[in-house]
């Protein structure tokens, strides 16, 4: 390690946790704590609870890192329990999981850290065997984690401190049964954060059950900024959409495309005809085993594929630099996720292009976006796949139109409170 502790603005957050972490954060370049951050530091390291409204892309996942690895540094760094952990974090999804677990990796570069990543989709053994000595933080999505636990290989009597990412999207995923049979394992005594996108009235029933006297922090999401993304939206009916994105994808300058569908199958059809017409894709969803989905996310990240076709659940937590292109060629449900989608592109100075193919069914889905962005987005009519009924349609979408099914599966050194489960 650096002798030298890297030099911050003065009174920035970071000069307070320990210089190893400092080190770490400065070879991260992180430079200013994002506000998020900011705001989480000081009741975190206090040892208080947290219930923190953020969505992705903020810097939560460092929020909360950070401090909780500071004081597990402070406190018997390196005294692991056999089949537990330290900190337990759980997540919604692989991808979340594995990004977590990068961040982790990263920020205790000059500690003597220990952390296990568990998710389905792959094989167990090797995650058995990275529990067996303990860890100090365990990052897990709740299926899995479950599965381990009833087959005795993972223990949760030493857990310190719980942190529920994205307690939202686990609510929506159906998760919620698996979370409170895992949070009976883990010791009243602990420290307990709540990161959630949205605090609908359930993740606040569950913050009165399980938070003593959290600190409250809430980061406004930015006003959906659409300046370095050019939207356009083509009526097309559905059994020509096909033939308007290979249209559309004869453009060179479409040199890495995420390409958007509601539902799964549709995801894999339209990467096997993508391919058998040259074009190099793959497709991520629920569906996939978690090595065919870090095989396509490395393909696409690497440019040996020019699209990825994904569902929304599936995308949620990956982020993929130099997007040039985002395809909705299904319109999504709900509006935010729109926004969501298309931010995709447009990032770090660079201009965005987003397409969005509107069949009739879909029109009323489309004047919702509109709504929200409080603008009508550019049509194209000039092109020769135009559906004029889909132009002039005024009727609702049918109930549950492109709708999944979202259901899912099946003494502490921290200064602790005291909760009932």
């Amino acid at each position: 390690m650096p002798e030298a502790p890297p030099q911050w603005e003065e009174g920035s957050p970071y000069a307070t946790v320990l210089p190893a972490l400092q080190h770490a954060l400065a070879d991260m370049q992180f430079k200013t704590p994002t506000p998020v951050q900011a705001q989480c530091l000081d009741p975190l390291l206090e040892g208080r609870d947290l219930l923190a409204s953020a969505q992705t892309g903020t810097g939560k996942t460092a929020a909360f890192v950070l401090p909780l690895m500071h004081r597990l540094a402070a406190n018997n760094m390196g005294k692991w329990t056999p089949k537990s952990a330290r900190v337990l974090i759980l997540a919604p999804t692989r991808e979340l999981v594995i990004q977590i677990q990068k961040t982790i990796a990263d920020l205790g570069a000059y500690l003597k850290i220990k952390d296990a990543a568990v998710f389905g989709g792959v094989g167990q053994v090797p995650q058995e065997k990275a529990m067996r000595g303990g860890v100090d933080f365990l990052i897990a999505t709740p299926g899995r984690l479950m599965d381990l636990m009833q087959q005795g290989h993972i223990q949760l009597g030493a857990v310190e401190a719980l942190v529920l990412d994205e307690a939202d999207r686990m609510l929506d995923m159906g998760f919620i049964n698996d979370i409170r049979k895992i949070v009976r394992h883990v010791p009243t005594q602990r420290q307990s954060l709540f990161f959630s996108a949205t605090l609908p009235d359930e993740i606040k029933a569950l913050s009165r059950e399980w938070l003593n006297h959290p600190a409250r922090v809430e980061i406004a999401p930015e006003k959906p900024t659409v300046d370095a993304i050019a939207q356009k939206v083509y009526f097309v009916d559905d059994k020509k959409k096909h033939s308007l994105l290979l249209s559309v994808l004869e453009d060179t300058a479409a040199k890495k495309v995420i390409l958007f569908t509601q539902m799964k199958h549709v995801a894999n059809k339209l990467a096997e005809k993508l391919n058998r017409s040259g074009i190099g894709s793959s497709a991520i969803h629920g569906n996939k085993s978690q090595s065919a989905r870090i095989k396509a996310l490395e393909q696409f990240r690497s440019g040996k594929v020019r699209v990825l076709v994904a569902t929304d659940i599936a995308a949620r937590g990956i982020d993929v630099d130099g997007i040039s292109h985002v395809i909705n060629y299904q319109i999504p449900s709900e509006p935010e996720t729109y926004v969501h989608r298309i931010g995709r592109t447009g990032r770090a100075g660079m201009e965005g292009q987003s397409y969005s193919f509107c069949s009739a069914e879909e029109r009323s889905l489309l004047r919702q976006i509109e709504r929200l962005l409080g603008k009508a987005v550019p049509a194209v009519l000039d092109h020769p796949y135009h559906s004029e009924e889909a132009f002039r349609s005024k009727q609702p979408a049918p109930k549950n139109f492109g709708r999944q099914n979202r259901g899912g599966r099946r003494p502490s050194k921290f200064k602790g409170n005291h909760r009932s489960n």
